[in-house]
């Protein structure tokens, strides 16, 4: 019998399981590619709808990813958990090509809206059968473009995280959900390295300084503040 999830599927929304999105991918993915070989693009309607009422109503609204959390994840357990934000963004991206692709063939521009519909179906299939999601990676470079230096930090203030003055250590962004998060903890305690904790669920204004995007990040700090090396 799987372990309990350690993440609620409808409130933890700072994480997700990583395989939820794959389902809704899948499903989107689909109805995109039933709608150009069939040729009734009002079919695009109901992946545009679906993933607009999610957005702004929430998860629950997911019907693949309630499928997902209601039969699947008990039957393999709860999947690596992520940080809900890029497939959030993937979403919205999808979300608004449907709905131009809708309005294109609804304007009589069948060629265009074909040409969107495959292109969300193509990402959409992409992300389900190998995990590469093209709006996720989207995300990550608009954060870095708003300035977030993820894994390039050049120093730490180590007296604001609570370590001993004229030391050195290694500080890990965390978040108590994460799975990567516990695991590298672990590993890093194997190795004689137990390293300062930040969770970024309690001090977001840390994540935000140092632009921390996505945990877990571990990094081994000099007495003086300075970054020595990213670790993992």
């Amino acid at each position: 019998m799987p372990a309990a999830p350690t993440a609620h599927p409808y409130r933890d929304l700072s994480v997700i399981d990583a395989r939820a999105p794959r389902f809704n991918q899948a499903a989107v993915g689909l109805t995109a590619a039933l709608a150009l070989l069939t040729g009734w693009w009002p079919l695009l309607l109901l992946p545009a709808l679906q993933l607009s009422l999610t957005l702004a109503l929430g998860r629950e609204w997911c019907l693949a990813c309630r499928f997902y959390f209601a039969v699947v994840q008990p039957r393999l357990g709860e999947g690596p958990l992520e940080d809900s934000r890029p497939p959030r963004f993937a979403n919205q991206l999808g979300a608004g090509f449907l709905w131009v692709a809708t309005l294109l063939h609804l304007g009589g521009l069948h060629r265009a809206g074909d040409a969107l519909a495959l292109l969300v179906a193509a990402l959409a299939l992409l992300a389900a059968a190998t995990g590469f999601c093209a709006g996720c990676v989207a995300y990550r470079i608009g954060a870095r473009l708003r300035g977030v230096r993820e894994g390039r930090i050049d120093s730490v203030d180590l007296a604001e995280l609570g370590a001993a003055p004229g030391t050195g250590a290694v500080v890990q962004f965390t978040h108590p959900l994460c799975a990567d998060c516990q695991v590298l903890t672990r590993k890093l305690a194997g190795e004689g390295r137990a390293p300062l904790l930040v969770d970024v669920s309690r001090r977001p204004e840390l994540a935000r300084k140092y632009g921390v995007a996505a945990v877990p990040l571990a990094l081994a700090v000099a007495a003086d503040g300075r970054v020595l090396r990213r670790i993992g």
